[in-house]
């Protein structure tokens, strides 16, 4: 394994750009838009430079880079506190009950209701792994990286954690959800407000969405179907999500209603697994593993080998060459 995780610099935002140009739309948080790639990095070094132990609004952009190669192959973010900015809306589901004693009929409707109910959660997103690397588990390796900070940082971050998963697009880069619900009220096409809403915010929901519930009967069938279903190439995150213990609460997103998931932060499988160990000497006999050292900055996370012992743990040669680990340093580590 010759790939790790480390904070992104400004030196990544081309490799960044490439990256977001391949996303095929509906990913909001890598637009293919380089002032807001570079308003993303300029914003992820104040998180990182900021060394108070507090919960504030902040984004953490990192990468997956190839330390062979130099290569930047993919991307994650974590936000620490949602909707502070501008609010946090999503479409919770839910259900209405009526009866007619005349009729002797009882009448149940999903409702789409526009809610704040996230706010100040934190949140896991931006995942993207270049389609030239999607095997040998580096999908997993970006993903629970994000963990393994949240357990090194627990003070910088929410008790509750979400993830949005995108929602299914069509051939022609349209979203059914968009076309029968939102796109009603704004006059503008989902790529249109997919861009506008990854640099500008999603204010303008505020301002032109109407506020009463949407009654799902009313919507058209290729509205219904996709409601709180993900995107197909979603799927094996959304495995993931639920492997670490999120759930889906009937929270869908108000663009393409892809599902929102949610967990307790402290619940979150490798949040709660995560270990902090000393390293007492080099093992290739160990048992895979997560591993990542250093603090905000200087983090940096990779695949591993760690063997317990009485007194700390030894970890193979390769992570230790790769993370700049020497013994006596403090790792945060979690089984593969």
């Amino acid at each position: 394994m010759t790939f790790v995780i480390r904070a992104a610099t400004d030196g990544d935002l081309k490799h960044l750009y490439e990256m977001a140009k391949l996303t095929g739309g509906g990913f909001t948080n890598l637009p293919p838009d380089r002032p807001s790639l570079e308003a993303k990095l300029a914003r992820s070094h104040a998180a990182f430079a900021r060394d108070e132990g507090s919960l504030a609004d902040e984004l953490f952009v990192m990468v997956l880079e190839n330390a062979a190669t130099g290569e930047v192959r993919g991307t994650c973010q974590i936000f620490s506190q949602v909707g502070q900015r501008w609010p946090f809306y999503s479409y919770r589901l839910g259900t209405v009950t009526k009866h007619s004693e005349a009729l002797n009929r009882t009448f149940r409707a999903e409702l789409l209701s526009l809610v704040n109910d996230l706010e100040g959660a934190s949140e896991v997103g931006g995942l993207f792994l270049h389609p030239g690397e999607r095997a040998g588990g580096l999908g997993l390796l970006l993903a629970r990286s994000r963990y393994l900070f949240i357990a090194a940082h627990r003070e910088r971050f929410a008790d509750r954690i979400l993830a949005e998963l995108r929602g299914v697009i069509d051939e022609a880069g349209g979203s059914p959800f968009w076309d029968g619900v939102a796109g009603r009220f704004f006059g503008m096409s989902f790529q249109e407000a997919d861009q506008f809403n990854a640099i500008h915010g999603n204010q303008f929901i505020a301002d032109l969405m109407p506020k009463h519930p949407v009654y799902t009967a009313m919507l058209p069938e290729t509205a219904r179907q996709v409601i709180g279903r993900p995107h197909p190439s979603g799927r094996a995150a959304m495995r993931m999500l639920e492997n670490e213990g999120f759930a889906f609460e009937n929270y869908v997103d108000i663009f393409d209603g892809g599902p929102t998931m949610i967990a307790r932060t402290d619940q979150v499988q490798s949040i709660r697994s995560a270990r902090q160990s000393e390293v007492t000497g080099l093992s290739d006999a160990g048992e895979p593993a997560l591993i990542a050292t250093g603090r905000l900055g200087s983090f940096r996370a990779t695949q591993g080998c760690v063997q317990p012992q009485h007194d700390g743990v030894l970890i193979d040669e390769r992570s230790a060459e790769l993370l700049g680990i020497a013994t006596g340093d403090v790792i945060h580590h979690v089984a593969r």
